[in-house]
């Protein structure tokens, strides 16, 4: 896990990767059309247990000249891809931007897969 500090006159914050990603990953999710976010086979194994993950399936990398985000998506059949994406990269980078002051330098945003309603409903029974 990788951080980002910054220093001002009463001391010292650190931020954890992992609150930018989960940040991002609520964000995209708040996008019409984003039906999750989804991750790796390890992050689905923790969920099993109990553990809901909000970093899963959102990579960040962390450096002095601002943040890269990664995202990968189930979308819903029927929407405009493209506008999607582009909501979802403007909604994560702001998001991302004004809660943490860290500078995003990108978003890049993978469709992974595509539901329709019958599959979608089974979705959100999960």
């Amino acid at each position: 896990m990788s951080e980002i500090e910054k220093i001002n006159e009463t001391g010292k914050i650190k931020i954890a990767d992992n609150v930018a990603a989960s940040i991002a990953n609520l964000a995209a999710q708040e996008v019409e059309g984003v039906v999750k976010v989804i991750g790796s086979s390890t992050s689905s194994i923790s969920e099993m247990f109990g553990r809901k993950n909000l970093a899963k399936g959102v990579k960040v990398n962390m450096d002095e000249e601002g943040t890269n985000i990664e995202l990968s998506l189930v979308i819903q059949h029927g929407v405009n891809i493209v506008k999607l994406a582009e909501e979802v990269q403007n909604n994560v980078k702001e998001a991302v931007e004004s809660m943490t002051g860290i500078k995003v330098k990108g978003v890049d945003v993978t469709i992974s897969d595509i539901v329709f309603e019958e599959k979608k409903e089974e979705e959100d029974k999960e």
